[in-house]
């Protein structure tokens, strides 16, 4: 490959550093599965990845992070994790707004919106992205396919939340539902899509049945450091055939 902007196995000397938030308490679907898949794929391309763990009562360094990843968890964990995310709101909300790439699944996702309304108790969100989350009955549960933009291939996985995201007027969605509930079971919209944060309720986990999603965060992470176009691409047989197998599963 010859475009400079093409991240090569010559340039080995580039790589992404990823921050999992609270995995003691955020890691319900098996979420630790998409931070192997960030990984992987850049060890794939002779890239260094460094991924800090960061737990409760520490504190991520978004200065010197990539990628954020928040995952699933209960409603009690959910809590917990808000009030000390709560306390970094505002450099949470500066590293998106600066292009930073976050990915949140399920309770995670829920998190970035506004508000979580738990019926009698309404949790405050970190009001990153402009949307708010209701409970609902009954839960939303199955698989879950979903045509988005940045991957060619339908996005797939499995839900399971009792809640109804309802995304602000301006805030697009993760893409159309295909098969299954998607944000609150109605609209036909999925997850959301706000500069570089991905909300979605689709885990099992996410990423390695979906290589498109993984490659879509580690571009736009990759595009803000180095100012990359393009990933050179990999061998992903084993990955999409996976996702075909969920695909045929759903229809």
């Amino acid at each position: 490959m010859n475009n400079a902007g093409v991240i090569n196995r010559r340039e080995n000397s580039r790589g992404l550093r990823i921050a999992h938030l609270y995995p003691e308490l955020l890691n319900l679907y098996g979420d630790s599965g998409n931070i192997l898949v960030l990984r992987k794929r850049l060890e794939w391309r002779h890239f260094a990845c460094n991924v800090r763990e960061v737990f409760v009562g520490e504190k991520a360094d978004l200065s010197k992070t990539d990628i954020v990843f928040i995952g699933g968890g209960s409603d009690r964990d959910q809590k917990i994790v808000c009030e000390k995310l709560l306390e970094q709101q505002g450099e949470l909300a500066s590293f998106v707004e600066d292009g930073g790439v976050l990915l949140a699944v399920c309770g995670g996702y829920q998190l970035l919106g506004h508000s979580y309304s738990m019926g009698d108790e309404e949790v405050r969100g970190l009001s990153l992205v402009d949307f708010y989350t209701d409970r609902g009955s009954p839960r939303l549960i199955g698989n879950i396919g979903v045509q988005s933009r940045i991957a060619r291939e339908p996005i797939v996985g499995f839900e399971n939340h009792g809640g109804r995201t309802y995304l602000g007027a301006g805030v697009d969605s993760l893409g159309s539902v295909l098969f299954g509930w998607g944000n609150d079971g109605k609209s036909g919209q999925e997850g959301c899509l706000y500069k570089n944060v991905i909300g979605t309720y689709v885990h099992g986990p996410l990423l390695p049945k979906n290589p498109g999603v993984a490659d879509y965060l580690l571009l736009r992470a990759m595009e803000r450091r180095y100012g990359v176009t393009e990933l050179e691409p990999l061998d992903d047989e084993v990955e999409l055939a996976a996702n075909r197998a969920i695909f045929a599963r759903g229809q």
